[in-house]
């Protein structure tokens, strides 16, 4: 049995995140650590002063309806034995969360949407702390890195990292990688929110093999990485991405799709992917 400890946010999604790995065979969650919505894209969006952001929250507002509608019936009625304790946004580093996560003593901490984390808890869990990027490092890393590929234009970019954690912002050793599943009509949520059920899933399976991945190698840095932050969320991007969907991008890219995947590498753990099979 797998004693592991979660550090995730508050929003619809990791709170299905968490209540899917807490009811997974083989994992026992010893305590979840949910930061708050205070640094959330919407309270960023709603704090812009002098602008008309009503496209950015009619975005964001499409987002929550599509959350609810893939994770709302399951977290409602599912059983939660993730033991969350709520805390505000950027404390998950103060040393009284950081001594009782040490007094706990999990085989491994899993990360999914918390704050950047610094020592102790680095050093103290070296290789035993994992974090999910939604997005393909190295090519998209920062904020909103499953949003823009489809911004750009760039659909197979889209897709999920595992990764050991660092000091770095998402440039830990990465484990495994998974590409969204996209299918013709997709909308952009609809291409988010599978893929964070894929991930959840694929997430159990590495946490039950941690212990013997070996490591792989890695993809070299492109020279054309890209690097976001939410204040590139604005109207202009939420247009963008838009025009790209009414355009036929999704058309487009499932024609071509081998092609795309070929000029973008991932790395996949044999392991994982064995598991993947066997689950």
């Amino acid at each position: 049995m797998k004693k592991i400890i979660i550090l995730t946010g508050a929003e619809l999604r990791h709170t299905a995140f968490r209540q899917a790995l807490a009811a997974t065979d083989g994992i026992t969650v010893l305590k979840t650590y949910c930061e708050g919505l205070e640094k959330s894209l919407r309270t960023i969006v709603e704090a812009r002063e002098h602008e008309n952001t009503q496209p950015e929250l009619s975005h964001l507002d499409a987002r929550a309806q599509s959350e609810e509608d893939f994770f709302g019936f399951f977290c409602a009625y599912s059983q939660d034995d993730s033991n969350p304790t709520f805390i505000p946004k950027g404390t998950i580093n103060e040393p009284r969360y950081v001594d009782e996560i040490t007094l706990l003593n999990p085989d491994l901490l899993i990360a999914y949407g918390c704050s950047i984390i610094k020592e102790p808890l680095l050093s103290f869990f070296q290789r035993r702390f994992l974090n999910v990027h939604l997005g393909l490092s190295p090519y998209y890393r920062g904020s909103g890195t499953n949003f823009w590929p489809l911004v750009n234009g760039e659909p197979e970019y889209v897709g999920a990292t595992f990764m050991y954690i660092d000091a770095g912002v998402d440039t830990g050793e990465v484990i495994h990688q998974i590409r969204a599943r996209i299918f013709p009509n997709d909308m952009l949520h609809q291409i988010g929110n599978r893929l964070i059920c894929d991930m959840t899933k694929t997430y159990g399976e590495i946490i039950l093999k941690q212990y013997d991945l070996e490591t792989i190698p890695q993809i070299p840095d492109p020279p054309q990485s890209k690097f976001y932050r939410k204040k590139d969320f604005t109207a202009e991007a939420v247009a963008r991405v838009e025009q790209q969907f009414a355009n036929g991008m999704i058309s487009r890219f499932l024609t071509q799709r081998e092609v795309r995947y070929a000029s973008a590498p991932i790395v996949e753990h044999p392991k994982v992917l064995e598991a993947h099979k066997l689950s």
